[in-house]
């Protein structure tokens, strides 16, 4: 196992590698960065946003920030995969890469199949990164910064020219999770127990629960509390409401379930996310 875990003091370049016989993310993921995940070998599924989808060795999907996501394993679970998060401020000092990186900039997630062609170009840069990381050579982490747009560049270059097919669910049961998690991404603002959506959709509350996790890698109170918060960091990051008013308006009846909520799922208090907001 030549596992690897990188993270720059500021959080906003981060390089993991990693072969696992399983892997569960934690309870909660969506960050502030682009999220590059690179399946070397094996096969994953992977939930974002509001639907599952199977990813199989040399797939690269690229997912935009705060768009929550997890991956989960597939029927046989060991696989090799490298994560990098890179925040947009290391993509170009001049705004450049706007053009040549628009596919990604448009869109909540791409994902590109490895054809043989683009997968050799992919499969250097990343055994590069890695490489880099491991050594920590003068200026590995700029150099490694930089590999890592060019991962981009590549990915939509090759997007463009091979536009994303729609991506089927697995199953039917998955489809119908997804018409779930599409409702509660609408409806977060209002009451969500699990026996009201059950009723909704005429399903048992076993079922929606024992299936809810399966499809998504989320249970069904992790999903609607990330969902609650995602909200709410937007909503301290980009505005001066007072976090009262936020708690309530994302769906949370006490301030202080929403105080613990909150800490649970990013690993901050609120008012972390307040810290550049000028009351």
């Amino acid at each position: 196992m030549g596992d690897l875990y990188f993270e720059n003091s500021t959080g906003n370049f981060l390089v993991s590698h990693r072969e696992a016989l399983s892997h569960h993310m934690p309870v909660s993921h969506f960050h502030s960065t682009y999220e590059i995940y690179y399946l070397m070998s094996g096969q994953r599924n992977i939930f974002i946003q509001d639907r599952t989808i199977a990813i199989n060795e040399g797939d690269v999907v690229i997912i935009a920030p705060n768009i929550l996501h997890r991956t989960i394993n597939a029927a046989q679970p060991k696989h090799e995969r490298l994560i990098i998060n890179i925040h947009e401020q290391y993509f170009s000092p001049d705004g450049s890469h706007k053009e040549a990186l628009r596919p990604l900039l448009e869109r909540d997630y791409l994902i590109l199949n490895g054809s043989l062609r683009n997968q050799l170009a992919i499969e250097s840069l990343s055994r590069t990164i890695i490489q880099e990381m491991k050594e920590q050579g003068s200026g590995f982490e700029l150099f490694a910064q930089t590999l890592a747009v060019q991962l981009l560049i590549i990915c939509c270059r090759h997007f463009k020219q091979n536009a994303m097919e729609l991506l089927a669910s697995p199953s039917p049961m998955h489809e119908r999770i997804s018409e779930i998690v599409r409702y509660i991404n609408e409806h977060y603002t209002e009451d969500l127990s699990l026996h009201l959506l059950a009723d909704k959709f005429y399903i048992s509350p076993y079922y929606l629960s024992r299936y809810f996790k399966k499809a998504t890698g989320f249970t069904y109170v992790e999903y609607v509390n990330s969902v609650r918060i995602k909200e709410a960091k937007k909503l301290l990051e980009h505005s001066s409401m007072k976090v009262h008013l936020i708690a309530r308006k994302v769906g949370f009846g006490s301030v202080t379930h929403f105080g613990r909520v909150f800490k649970e799922v990013t690993g901050n208090a609120p008012l972390y996310y307040r810290r550049n907001i000028l009351s």
